[in-house]
């Protein structure tokens, strides 16, 4: 199973693997994701801030949680802790649509390399 299809299976089905879903547990658990891999010898979400930024067009202090927010609520947000559902459920759906996009880009970035 590559990352981009793992990726895809948590924003499936994220209730089995966060109990509850929401944004926080779920970049929660991405985070944790990441840790793994890096501890393990793999690649985790390298690179993924720095990606964003770049979508974003735009950097601020927040890490990357923050980042998908500012894209997924361009508008703003009144208490990050506290998103309405409606913005919730819309930030849990950009955050996986994002991490594919990226994940496809480092599949193509990944197999020019081992290509070419």
């Amino acid at each position: 199973m590559t990352e981009r299809e793992y990726f895809a299976g948590v924003g499936q089905r994220p209730g089995m693997f966060v109990g509850k879903p929401s944004f926080h547990m779920l970049t929660a658990f991405l985070t944790g994701y990441d840790q793994h891999a890096l501890r393990h010898g793999g690649r985790g979400l390298t690179g993924w801030h720095d990606w964003l930024i770049a979508r974003r067009g735009h950097d601020c202090n927040h890490a990357w949680p923050g980042q998908v927010l500012h894209i997924a609520l361009p508008n703003g947000w009144d208490n990050i802790w506290n998103l309405s559902s409606e913005d919730e459920q819309h930030a849990i759906k950009v955050l996986f649509e994002l991490l594919d996009e990226f994940a496809a880009e480092r599949e193509v970035a990944q197999g020019t390399r081992l290509s070419g």
